[in-house]
C-alpha cells in the first residue's frame, strides 16, 4: 500500500520580461568558470603528452617549462 502523497502548491513568482530577465541573468557561468577547468585540462594533457621526453637528468629546460614562461610573461 503506498503512502499518500500531498504536493505544496510554488508561490507565484514575478511575471513579466523584467522577471525572466533577471531569471536568466542568474543562471550565466562567470567566464572562469569555463576557462579555468579548460586551462587545467590543457595543462594536463600537456604534462602527460611531454612525460615521456623527462630531461631531469640533463638540466635542459623542457618544452613545457618554456611555453609557461612564455604565458607568465604574456600575462605579467
Amino acid at each position: 500500500m503506498s503512502a499518500p502523497t500531498h504536493l505544496r502548491p510554488l508561490p507565484p513568482g514575478p511575471s513579466g520580461p523584467r522577471a525572466r530577465a533577471t531569471t536568466a541573468a542568474g543562471t550565466r557561468l562567470h567566464w572562469w568558470a569555463l576557462a579555468l577547468p579548460a586551462l587545467a585540462f590543457g595543462l594536463l594533457l600537456l604534462l602527460l603528452a611531454g612525460s615521456g621526453e623527462a630531461h631531469a637528468a640533463t638540466g635542459e629546460v623542457s618544452g613545457l617549462v618554456q611555453v609557461a614562461e612564455q604565458l607568465l610573461r604574456a600575462v605579467g
